[in-house]
């Protein structure tokens, strides 16, 4: 053989070599795009989770867990927005504990929400603390209260959310993200 030819031979396997080299193997680019496509919590999406929420001492206040998921769109005010906010970026299957202040939360407890009724304007059964009443505001929406006191004359009634005043710790894990 002479010189040219092995030289030519040599190139093509070379160049042979590195087309190989550069074109993509069909399943790793499939797995790549899939990849780039795993859609994280942001506003617009469609998003369920799991949670546990439990109050500073110990006390579990609410969770779905082994029930139905919690499914709400993210950036509609469907959640508190310090939690929409650390859940920003998560995707399904990432778990994640948060922990909200009470200003975070429903706020604090507002003393401008108590108010005294006639102890014959309640119900005889519920003229007792703790029991939750259905009232209607002066717009006609209804909205759940507390009794708070129960005096002689009187009952004063909690409009606070059940959860002011309290921090909030969750532990998350995010189901699925449409």
């Amino acid at each position: 053989m002479e010189p040219n030819t092995c030289f030519r031979t040599a190139f093509r396997l070379a160049a042979s070599a590195l087309l190989l080299a550069i074109v993509p193997i069909p399943a790793l680019a499939e797995e790549a795009a899939e990849a780039k496509e795993v859609p994280v919590i942001e506003t617009g999406r469609t998003v369920s989770i799991e949670y546990t929420l439990t109050l500073a001492d110990g006390e579990v206040a609410d969770s779905n867990v082994g029930g139905a998921p919690l499914t709400y769109q993210q950036g509609q005010g469907q959640l508190l927005p310090a939690l929409e906010a650390e859940l920003e970026g998560l995707g399904a299957g990432d778990a994640k504990e948060v922990e909200l202040s009470a200003e975070q939360g429903y706020g604090p407890v507002r003393d401008e929400l108590f108010q005294s009724i006639a102890k014959e304007q309640i119900p005889e059964d519920a003229r007792n603390v703790g029991a939750v009443l259905v009232a209607q505001a002066p717009g006609g929406q209804q909205t759940q209260v507390r009794v708070h006191e129960v005096k002689e004359s009187e009952v004063v009634i909690d409009h606070n959310h059940p959860l002011a005043g309290q921090e909030l710790h969750f532990d998350i894990k995010v189901l699925d993200v449409e």
